[in-house]
């Protein structure tokens, strides 16, 4: 990838918006590029040389593998979002990979202890990389509160809101969006069986709440979702 390319990725990130075009530039000599296709499998989490990523295009998700084998579908990370570590390898990394969900993906990484730099070197990054994280942080909290607190349909209708809050589209009262989950991982991050997930969709499509396909989502009426 040429410096005006990687140039251009990092100057449109919002979290780099704080940094002038010199700063950029020097930037890119630390900023390493991977490009993804659908499906394309690949370990982020590497204890001796730990980096953060930034997913620039695309959306991928974060699979943890148990001591069983099984899978569990950890988070979907989408367009602008940070993840990876920042412990400099202290923590102890679970058995994880990310898969690419969409057909162009993007990732921007940098190792830890050069970004750590970088945090010093320039304050105002510092702050707006805090509140990138707070922000991630309070997504993820809420995830975890909906899991204890709330029946499987209503886990769905906030996954559901949430993802149209982050990615939906309205046009004419109608909200869209982009699907790239089947029905097995949209049970996975809910916490439910595919089955119930399945029925749940189903009957919203029956009553004209949604329609749904491989894919696009469109929602009807969000407001019957509650």
């Amino acid at each position: 990838m040429s410096d005006d390319i990687k140039y251009w990725h990092l100057r449109n990130h919002k979290l780099f918006w704080v940094l002038n075009n010199s700063q950029i530039r020097q930037l890119c000599i630390l900023a390493n590029f991977k490009k993804a296709k659908k499906g394309e499998i690949f370990q982020f989490s590497d204890p001796e040389n730990p980096r953060i990523y930034f997913l620039k295009k695309g959306n991928i998700k974060i699979v943890e593998v148990d001591e069983s084998g099984n899978e569990l579908i950890v988070d979907i990370i989408q367009k602008g979002e940070i993840f990876g570590e920042l412990d400099n390898g202290l923590g102890k990394p679970g058995n994880e990979y990310a898969q690419a969900l969409t057909d162009q993906v993007v990732l921007c990484s940098f190792f830890v202890a050069d970004f750590e730099r970088l945090l010093v070197a320039y304050p105002n990054l510092a702050l707006t990389y805090t509140k990138f994280v707070g922000f991630q942080l309070k997504r993820i909290k809420n995830n975890y509160s909906n899991l204890f607190f709330k029946s499987a349909k209503q886990r769905l209708i906030s996954f559901l809101k949430d993802w149209v809050d982050r990615e939906g589209t309205q046009t004419e009262g109608r909200v869209y969006l982009k699907n790239y989950l089947t029905h097995q991982e949209i049970s996975q991050i809910i916490c439910t069986s595919r089955q119930t997930a399945t029925q749940i969709l189903n009957q919203w499509e029956s009553e004209g709440i949604l329609v749904y396909s491989r894919k696009e989502i469109i929602i009807n009426d969000l407001n019957r979702l509650n």
